[in-house]
């Protein structure tokens, strides 16, 4: 089934002349923000890991993509065209998440947290890892998206997700904090996304989720990651936050974004900015 549009006509702010559409010049860079499906946190009720932040890219100048990597080259697009932009959905309890795309972009679903003696599952970020007799590593992070989940410590508990920004804690007696996301101002406004999920200890003792959607671990209140931020879940048993596609591009292009998708458009600052919050389908370039 299609999933209604929230918003009811692109932005179409072209500039006429003679009656006629203005003639495109050439491709048109546009600037964007990635961000894949956080993973969830480990199955099992006692001890776990969080789960890692969904993978992170970014072309703002200025700014970071994942894993402490430079903001990447814009995407060029050319009238007429049609790019897919995919909206990952997080993963449940035990799953990753899943992928984000922006044409040829496309970002890695978050770590699932290990449970009792198990690794973190690999990810965009990385899940938490769990002890039991033995540490649990944590997830391995893709390079360019993000950091690696937190080690689970024997006696210890379980370590934090891994987040955009930062490596997920390991477990210090306690479950781990996630690791933080990265900050973004492509919409004018600073904002947080992919963020690591808090681990959990076998007591009940939790990590802080990390900033960017990041759930919370056991007492710090156990929480699914925010939806569209690619937060990771918190220990344990819960979900991590669907992820987001940004695009930002010239206020006199036209923009058609498919009919499965959800969307918010605004004006800002002599640009047009795109909030992809689900769906999975073409973009057309006016």
């Amino acid at each position: 089934m299609a999933v209604t549009s929230t918003a009811k006509s692109s932005l179409r702010n072209s500039v006429k002349r003679n009656n006629t559409s203005p003639v495109i010049p050439g491709p048109i860079a546009s600037q964007y923000v990635v961000v894949a499906g956080g993973g969830g946190s480990g199955t099992h009720p006692g001890w776990t890991g969080g789960g890692g932040a969904g993978g992170y890219r970014s072309s703002v100048s200025g700014e970071s993509s994942g894993g402490g990597a430079s903001a990447e080259a814009p995407l060029e697009l050319s009238s007429g065209s049609s790019y897919l932009v995919r909206v990952g959905a997080g993963g449940s309890q035990g799953v990753v998440g899943s992928p984000s795309n922006f044409g040829s972009v496309s970002t890695v679903g978050g770590g699932y947290g290990g449970g009792p003696g198990s690794a973190g599952s690999a990810g965009g970020s990385g899940g938490g890892g769990a002890e039991n007799g033995g540490d649990g590593a944590g997830g391995a992070r893709t390079v360019g998206q993000g950091y690696a989940g937190g080690t689970g410590q024997y006696s210890g508990g379980g370590g934090g997700g891994g987040g955009a920004a930062q490596a997920g804690e390991n477990a210090p007696g306690i479950g781990g904090d996630g690791g933080n996301g990265v900050q973004s101002s492509i919409t004018g406004v600073a904002t947080y996304r992919a963020g690591g999920g808090g681990g959990k200890d076998n007591g009940g003792d939790g990590g802080y989720g990390g900033n960017g959607g990041g759930g919370n671990g056991g007492n710090k209140g156990v929480s699914n990651g925010v939806a569209n931020t690619g937060g990771g879940g918190g220990s344990p048993q819960r979900s991590g936050g669907s992820g987001i596609v940004i695009i930002k591009v010239p206020n006199w292009l036209v923009v058609t974004p498919g009919v499965s998708h959800e969307y918010n458009s605004y004006a800002f600052d002599g640009y047009s900015i795109y909030e992809f919050t689900a769906g999975n389908d073409n973009i057309t370039i006016g």
